[in-house]
């Protein structure tokens, strides 16, 4: 989620929260989670586990 709009930018699987950035950024096109742009980055990226 991009916190500062509360936008859900990826759900999916994931070991934990950094696999879970890692595989967001690749489903966007992105090599790994350090190739997010900056102004994505900027408000702040969280990482929540949901239970289904």
């Amino acid at each position: 989620m991009q916190a500062a709009t509360g936008a859900i930018l990826w759900i999916g699987s994931a070991l934990d929260p950094l696999a879970a950035l890692d595989a967001m950024a690749r489903a966007a096109g992105f090599r790994d989670r350090t190739r997010i742009p900056s102004h994505l980055r900027a408000g702040g990226l969280h990482v929540e586990e949901v239970e289904v």
